[in-house]
C-alpha cells in the first residue's frame, strides 16, 4: 500500500498526522508522507486518516 498527500488540496488541518503519524507529518502548513510504503501493521490508520480527511488530499493505493 502507498499513499501520498496532494499538496495542491491540503488544507493543514493536521487531521492526518494525528490519525496516522508514523506516516504523515507537517512541512510548514502542508502535510506529506515520510514513506510513501506503507507497513501492513498501520494500514488501518492510514485508510482512516484518508478517510477522514476533510478536502480528500491523501490517496492511497494498494
Amino acid at each position: 500500500m502507498r499513499a501520498k498527500v496532494d499538496p495542491d488540496i491540503c488544507t493543514g488541518c493536521e487531521l492526518c498526522t494525528q490519525t496516522c503519524p508514523e506516516v504523515f507529518y507537517m512541512n510548514g502548513d502542508i502535510a506529506e508522507t515520510k514513506d510513501t510504503d506503507v507497513p501492513s501493521d498501520i494500514q488501518d490508520s492510514c485508510r482512516q486518516a484518508a478517510e477522514e480527511c476533510p478536502v480528500e488530499a491523501i490517496i492511497i493505493s494498494d
